[in-house]
């Protein structure tokens, strides 16, 4: 399960970043996770929960704010939705190489007290 690997790393940020602010408590954290992040959702929940027990986020509520899969289209110049992870674009049926978004795990924010 490499969610625990990924929420570890989560962890040394959040932590860093309260130590940053002086903050006592991390009461939620925020995460931006695309649709294409190849991260199971429920098994990074759970990882939460056992990552940041023990630590000032212990108990801290987990957010997810779901990305979806955007593509650009290089003969049509125009962003479109990659369904599936299928980047045909919709418009002309050419293939995109460039993912706009939909592949980030990342830090959004935190609620520190």
């Amino acid at each position: 399960m490499h969610e625990l690997s990924l929420m570890d790393a989560v962890r040394q940020q959040a932590l860093e970043q309260a130590a940053l602010h002086g903050a006592g408590r991390i009461t939620a954290i925020t995460l931006r996770v695309g649709s294409l992040a190849g991260v199971e959702i429920e098994a990074l929940r759970l990882a939460h929960t056992v990552v940041m027990a023990g630590t000032i986020a212990a108990g801290s509520r987990l957010v997810i704010e779901a990305v979806s899969a955007e593509c650009l289209c290089a003969a049509c110049e125009q962003p479109f939705a990659a369904r599936d992870g299928c980047c045909e674009c919709p418009r002309c049926g050419r293939i995109s190489r460039e993912m706009l978004r939909g592949r980030e795990l990342q830090l959004a924010s935190l609620d520190l007290d």
